[in-house]
């Protein structure tokens, strides 16, 4: 079991509850950080310390206040541990349900666990604690599994990327596809154009293009 823990969680009742989570396994030794600039600076002195974290459990989303931040979110946050500390445990708690975000944290962040905020969640952080503590195998709340199960089919490619970094900076659908026709790449109609950015503004429940370029750059997509 985890000797040494970090939680990064911005919400007074939600720390409760993981320190009784915590408190229920045994697990005495841990801190808690509000902010995530601040526990990146708790993890790095640790291990300067030569007395590491073994556990990271993390939100990804923090309210911002006063306060100037070099590490705006948990996704930073866990990306930057990870690097820091490559054979650190970490578990995503949250209330994150886009597939694409979740899928992009066990890729590029490597976490170990995801456990969804909920009803359930209590039981479900004891649960990916004892798993990833004992086995070297993954946990994920069984209800994100299945919605990412059922979007496995859908998989966003560089022609996605490319629309969707013409539309950040500012270039209208009919110049992206101009620019697809002069450049050859395909596919370059009106409709293929409109038929993927419908589909990725599903894929992202977002409201309408600019609330897609705004989530896609929130996640590092573009």
């Amino acid at each position: 079991m985890f000797k040494k823990v970090l939680v990064a969680e911005d919400l007074d009742t939600m720390n409760l509850g993981i320190e009784q989570v915590l408190k229920d396994l045994n697990i005495n030794h841990f801190q808690q950080s509000k902010y995530c600039d601040e526990a990146f600076l708790k993890m790095r002195k640790a291990i300067q310390d030569d007395e590491p974290y073994d556990l990271l459990i993390s939100d990804l989303s923090f309210k911002t206040d006063h306060r100037e931040v070099k590490i705006a979110n948990g996704d930073e946050l866990v990306q930057k541990v990870r690097e820091l500390q490559p054979n650190i445990k970490i578990i995503a708690y949250s209330v994150e349900d886009k597939s694409y975000r979740i899928k992009s944290l066990f890729e590029n962040a490597k976490i170990d666990a995801f456990v969804a905020k909920g009803l359930n969640s209590i039981e479900e952080l004891k649960k990916a604690i004892h798993i990833i503590s004992t086995t070297d195998q993954k946990f994920i709340s069984p209800e994100v599994a299945s919605a990412l199960q059922e979007k496995s089919n859908f998989e966003i490619d560089d022609v996605d990327i490319k629309i969707l970094k013409y539309l950040s900076a500012g270039t209208s659908q009919d110049e992206i596809i101009e620019i697809f026709k002069s450049t050859d790449i395909k596919p370059n109609s009106k409709s293929a154009v409109e038929k993927r950015l419908s589909k990725l503004k599903d894929f992202f429940k977002a409201n309408n293009t600019i609330h897609l370029v705004t989530i896609t750059k929130d996640m590092g997509i573009i």
